[in-house]
């Protein structure tokens, strides 16, 4: 939050919470920032067009408009998500959470795509993931190598990027995070694209 704060003046942020038709851990974010954070938190629904003053804005998880077409292809054109893509070009903190994720990819805010899994099932679990990076807003805490266990619920997470994208996501450190065992090892063949989970945008 430090890095955050210096970036604002040292003020605290205030954070928007984007609720599509569909979401449904938005009400857990808010729970997490307002009630043990005990942080500034608004909700924004997704026909406003403002962000209220906003500093960092969450796209939560969730099926939003059920998921129709492809995850996150409809509420990519949603009014609030142009003033999402303005703010984000401008520098603007955007976090996106599972299907708010898969709408920044959608959005061209990041890079690739997600796709059905290989077993053509939603996925509920707990996974391992091992933090590449402590060059982020997410991962400053961390240690490089750093493993933690964190739960899972997808049916379209399978992260896919070109081999020039890749390779320049690599070449940026915009990698957060790889899927990995419990000791931080990657297979590289049940770990397709690089067991890439979390990335960063430029």
């Amino acid at each position: 939050m430090s890095e955050t704060k210096s970036r604002l003046g040292g003020k605290s942020p205030k954070f928007g919470i984007v609720v599509f038709p569909g979401s449904n851990c938005d009400h857990d974010t808010y729970y997490v920032l307002r009630k043990i954070l005990d942080l500034d938190v608004i909700f924004l629904w997704h026909k406003q067009a403002t962000l209220e003053d906003c500093d960092v804005i969450i796209l939560p998880g969730g099926f939003s408009y059920g998921d129709y077409l492809r995850s996150g292809a409809i509420a990519r054109f949603s009014p609030i998500m142009q003033e999402v893509m303005e703010f984000a070009d401008k520098g603007g903190f955007v976090l996106g959470i599972c299907n708010g994720f898969q709408i920044l990819t959608e959005a061209h805010l990041l890079p690739g795509v997600l796709m059905h899994n290989d077993s053509r099932k939603f996925i509920c679990k707990n996974i391992f993931m091992r933090a590449e990076t402590d060059e982020s807003l997410v991962t400053s805490k961390m240690n490089i190598g750093q493993v933690i266990k964190v739960p899972i619920a997808h049916g379209e997470g399978k992260y896919f990027a070109d081999d020039a994208t890749l390779k320049l996501l690599n070449e940026n450190n915009q990698v957060l995070f790889r899927y990995c065992d419990a000791a931080g090892n990657i297979n590289p063949e049940k770990f397709v694209y690089f067991g890439k989970l979390s990335i960063l945008s430029k």
